[in-house]
């Protein structure tokens, strides 16, 4: 299922054509003399109707900057950075992806056990050029950790114990 379009693509259909080249092609049709120049295939190039700029020359996208604001010090990020939006998805799920990876190694180091990770990535919408960007990302981790000095986990150890001594009986022996 599609959401939305790739940044600076139109779907094609008749709400995106420009009226005055639509004229301009069909006056062409009838006379071929009048052909008209071939016109932008760069999307990027092209201003959308009710924008300030075109993606190519957008002064908000220029300057865009993503900063961590976790409290792990060994991910990227931890100062302002620019990246372009054509990239934006491949690094911010790449970052998204060393906290996981953190989470791993975490649990791995306490004797817990990572239950659940997740990774969501935001999109949003570019107000002056309308290019369709990643504007960051959210990781969820739950570690389980496994306390044996906890009394509470050596008094279910020791009903487990109880409850199972006896289960497996070899009547052969």
């Amino acid at each position: 299922m599609t959401i939305g379009t790739a940044p600076g693509l139109y779907p094609y259909n008749s709400l995106y054509t420009n009226t005055a080249t639509a004229k301009v092609n069909n006056s062409a049709a009838m006379n071929p003399s009048k052909i008209p120049e071939k016109q932008a295939t760069n999307p990027d190039e092209v201003k959308k109707p009710g924008r300030r700029s075109s993606p190519e020359e957008c002064e908000t996208c220029k300057n865009r900057k993503y900063q961590d604001g976790s409290d792990e010090g060994n991910v990227s990020f931890k100062s302002a950075a620019h990246i372009s939006p054509e990239s934006a998805a491949a690094k911010v799920r790449a970052h998204e992806n060393e906290h996981v990876s953190n989470a791993y190694k975490k649990a791995s180091q306490k004797n817990g056990e990572v239950v659940n990770a997740s990774v969501s990535i935001h999109t949003s919408v570019c107000p002056e050029c309308g290019r369709t960007y990643v504007s960051g990302g959210v990781t969820n981790t739950m570690i389980k950790y496994k306390n044996e000095e906890n009394p509470y986990t050596k008094n279910q150890k020791a009903l487990d114990a109880a409850k199972y001594k006896g289960a497996n009986i070899d009547y052969a022996a």
